[in-house]
């Protein structure tokens, strides 16, 4: 199919942005791209493909925005119940840290999807997948973290794949058995990392060649903060997650500063997360690093807290900097990358131009799929959005709409209207 018309083609660049290259979107006015099986053949002005493609199937945009599909690099997707009473406790006073001391937050969350059946643990994540796509995002990392103990963990694992094998929303997934220390360890949590590392992970591996034959390993992740993984034990999981291959994931920073970021950067990690906290020196760290520093301004929002990620330093110490939801039951339930887009333009001092290009080509980087994802160019997965609007600035300009019309993932055309809790499809 030819889409043309487009007000606005956002190319964007087939590479991650770095520092002041961030925000570099390379339009095309009155543009056009071409799609062929699930890839882009060609992009550039409309008259120019129309001439060269004359007897393609057509589809008119009558002058709207064609960008690359969303992508949402740091989600919590699978999980059962909800937190709305520990919401209300945060607004009466109580910090997160000290509902999750007494039993509340993680806990709470890993209690309920320990005691969901698997149908409703799928019916439930299939609901926010759907509300996800809907809503632009094509492609989402997704975690597990809400079972601690291996069963759960896998049982996560499971909705995750058959998530994504059903479609449409792409998940690529993360065992995040490290997010807490369950509470059957609550005074031996030495002894949970040694059970993570010894244990989970080589297990993780035989059950992903049984289950995932042919599939990149899933990322490893750690929550490395006072109160859940010291440095050391989060460098033992690492250790032992990169021994075996896994690719590396680290929450760090997100309340008080340990370390955890340098941690990061120095093994090597795909990403760190969170980072409200990080020092001067981190911020320089990442400018020569491949590491992507993933900003998640929903999470400050969420928790009223007025500290956000500083974004800004990142971009002009010349890091690579991308966004995401941290889509999760306790501090920012939002499958909304808009919303996400909208927040950093305010909070995070990011351009709109910016705030996309954060949340394509760069959040492609920060889950290992930039040569692929995250950009309109030939070669590259037909996933592509259609908006509603004549200019790309509404994505950030405007909050709390949907903006998207059409989505086509790879290739298919997919009208993301929620309908009885599906998804309506048109190929």
């Amino acid at each position: 199919m030819l889409i043309h018309n487009a007000s606005q083609l956002i190319t964007l660049t087939p590479q991650p942005q770095r520092g002041k290259e961030l925000g570099t979107l390379n339009i095309i006015e009155q543009g056009a791209v071409l799609i062929q099986s699930q890839s882009i053949v060609a992009v550039g002005s409309s008259e120019e493909l129309i001439h060269q493609y004359p007897n393609e199937r057509k589809l008119d945009v009558r002058g709207k925005v064609v960008m690359p599909g969303l992508i949402d690099a740091h989600t919590h997707l699978v999980w059962a119940g909800d937190r709305a009473a520990e919401f209300e406790m945060r607004l009466q006073g109580k910090t997160y840290m000290q509902i999750m001391e007494d039993g509340g937050g993680i806990q709470s969350t890993v209690g309920a999807t320990r005691g969901a059946k698997k149908s409703d643990l799928l019916a439930q994540t299939r609901e926010r997948a759907n509300t996800m796509f809907a809503y632009g995002t094509t492609t989402a990392e997704a975690k597990t973290g809400y079972g601690l103990r291996l069963s759960t963990e896998l049982a996560q694992m499971e909705t995750l794949l058959a998530l994504d094998q059903q479609g449409p929303l792409e998940i690529l997934p993360t065992f995040l058995a490290a997010h807490a220390i369950p509470a059957e360890f609550k005074d031996d949590p030495d002894g949970y990392t040694q059970l993570i590392a010894g244990q989970m992970l080589p297990s993780l591996k035989e059950w992903w060649q049984d289950h995932a034959a042919g599939r990149p390993l899933p990322f490893v992740d750690v929550f490395c903060e006072k109160g859940a993984f010291n440095l050391v034990q989060t460098r033992r999981i690492l250790e032992s997650a990169k021994a075996l291959r896994f690719p590396l994931k680290v929450h760090t920073d997100e309340f008080e500063n340990i370390g955890g970021t340098q941690l990061a950067i120095e093994m090597g990690s795909v990403s760190a997360d969170h980072l409200m906290k990080i020092s001067a020196d981190e911020i320089r760290a990442f400018s020569d690093s491949p590491t992507v520093a993933v900003a998640l301004p929903c999470t400050p929002f969420g928790l009223a807290e007025s500290r956000y990620t500083p974004a800004k330093a990142i971009v002009d110490s010349g890091g690579l900097l991308a966004i995401a939801s941290d889509l999760n039951p306790g501090t920012a339930w939002c499958e909304s990358m808009q919303f996400v887009m909208a927040l950093a333009c305010r909070y995070l001092h990011l351009t709109p131009a910016q705030a996309l290009a954060a949340a394509t080509i760069n959040a492609a980087a920060a889950i290992k799929c930039e040569d692929r994802l995250g950009s309109l160019h030939p070669g590259k997965q037909a996933d592509i959005l259609i908006l509603s609007v004549s200019d790309y600035r509404h994505l950030a300009y405007r909050f709390g709409n949907n903006l998207v019309d059409v989505v086509f993932k790879k290739g298919n055309r997919i009208l993301p209207k929620i309908r009885n809790k599906r998804i309506s499809s048109q190929v």
